[in-house]
């Protein structure tokens, strides 16, 4: 009995932290993410030639079915990358307020057209520019680029 009761104040205490909003589940977030980090996270490097983006578009499974136009890939430590989440709200482009900026070290690759799945070849573009990615969470993580 008094092992139900108590199992019982735990829902009840569970519950209403998760009305509260001071736990979240974060089932779908951390998918979200963990989809970030594939398509767009790849410290090791500084900067991508050609071959680099044909290796890593495939080894990182964009190129399974179709070919990816356009993707890009942030060359900073994931702590770098989430520190954008704790700057100023920007607008996405999708009009969500959940978009935050700063400047990285990125590899854009470019499909160069007529290529067919898996096989996708890509033109590279290696520089430090400015990102736009949205964040989601308690605490804030990167989910998605933005541009």
């Amino acid at each position: 009995m008094a092992l139900q009761r108590t199992l019982s104040l735990l829902l009840l205490l569970l519950l209403t932290l998760l009305g509260l909003g001071l736990v979240q589940p974060s089932y779908g977030q951390d998918r979200m993410y963990q989809r970030f980090l594939r398509q767009h996270v790849d410290p090791s490097t500084t900067d991508g030639n050609d071959g680099y983006c044909n290796v890593m578009m495939q080894r990182r499974r964009m190129t399974t079915h179709h070919c990816k136009s356009f993707n890009t890939f942030i060359h900073e430590d994931i702590w770098n990358i989430r520190s954008i989440c704790s700057t100023t709200s920007i607008q996405c482009k999708n009009g969500k307020m959940n978009c935050h900026e700063g400047v990285m070290k990125v590899t854009d690759c470019k499909e160069t057209g007529g290529s067919r799945a898996p096989n996708c070849r890509y033109r590279a573009m290696a520089r430090t520019r400015r990102v736009v990615i949205a964040c989601e969470g308690n605490p804030e993580v990167p989910v998605h680029f933005d541009r």
